[in-house]
């Protein structure tokens, strides 16, 4: 088994590092992106609301290059009711303020109600509107519950022109789980197409990561594996990352999720 030092150092790089909280500041911001640069190497990207991103933009302006941490921010964020012109109208504006990658709330409630067509239309208007950029659709793989509306809500979000299949929201009860992660990275295997896989809400232990990482290996391969297919979506799994890199400015593991 691989060791929890060595899953940490490669969860490091995948982590999409997390603040979506509805009273956040710009000071919060600037120092979720004062962590993004770690000692031990750079997250893969910050993801913060769209009224931060240009805030973002700033606070990691002058990084080495070779270190980019990518701006990643949400829309149609949380319940995922907006219409298609308001998203694309927050798309746009979230990528001319600096925006590289778009986080867009699938349709879930009209999927359950069993009309697919709305998340066929929502997410390839998204498509359209991010262009080149990164479009990683979330699914709320723990509000359609049943295994066969989480195949359906990927299968139309891939044909659709998602770049990732992304679990959750982190803002309803059940999040990430290793069973949705599964089915999402079997529909990535099914349809043969270039997408990731992020998975979101509830990881905040090393130990966690290296479940999933197992997982997607076992489906996908262990090659598969880098920022461009795989991600985590956390807020607090860093600190934990952290420590068991040896970071003594880090707060210790948690020993109770081991």
């Amino acid at each position: 088994m691989t060791s929890l030092h060595e899953v940490a150092r490669q969860t490091l790089a995948l982590v999409d590092l997390t603040r979506l909280e509805t009273d956040d500041t710009e000071a919060d911001i600037e120092s979720l992106c004062r962590k993004a640069g770690t000692s031990f190497g750079p997250v893969a990207a910050v993801c913060v609301y769209p009224r931060f991103v240009a805030t973002a933009r700033r606070a990691l302006a002058g990084a080495d290059p070779a270190e980019e941490v990518r701006i990643a921010t949400v829309v149609n964020f949380p319940r995922g009711e907006d219409d298609a012109e308001t998203v694309v109208e927050a798309i746009r504006a979230a990528l001319a303020a600096g925006a590289d990658e778009i986080d867009l709330v699938f349709p879930w409630r009209e999927l359950r109600a069993g009309n697919d067509e709305p998340g066929r239309r929502l997410v390839s208007a998204a498509r359209e509107a991010c262009g080149e950029h990164v479009l990683k659709v979330i699914l709320e793989t723990g509000e359609l519950t049943e295994a066969d509306l989480i195949r359906r809500a990927a299968r139309i979000a891939i044909e659709s022109g998602a770049d990732f299949l992304k679990t959750s929201t982190g803002k309803v009860p059940v999040n990430a789980t290793p069973e949705a992660a599964r089915i999402l990275l079997e529909a990535i295997r099914d349809s043969g197409r270039d997408v990731g896989c992020k998975v979101s809400g509830g990881i905040r232990t090393t130990r966690q990561a290296r479940e999933y990482l197992g997982l997607a290996a076992r489906i996908m391969g262990p090659d598969w594996i880098s920022p461009s297919h795989f991600r985590f979506g956390a807020s607090g799994l860093l600190d934990d990352l952290m420590a068991t890199l040896g970071d003594s400015q880090a707060p210790a593991p948690d020993k109770d999720a081991y």
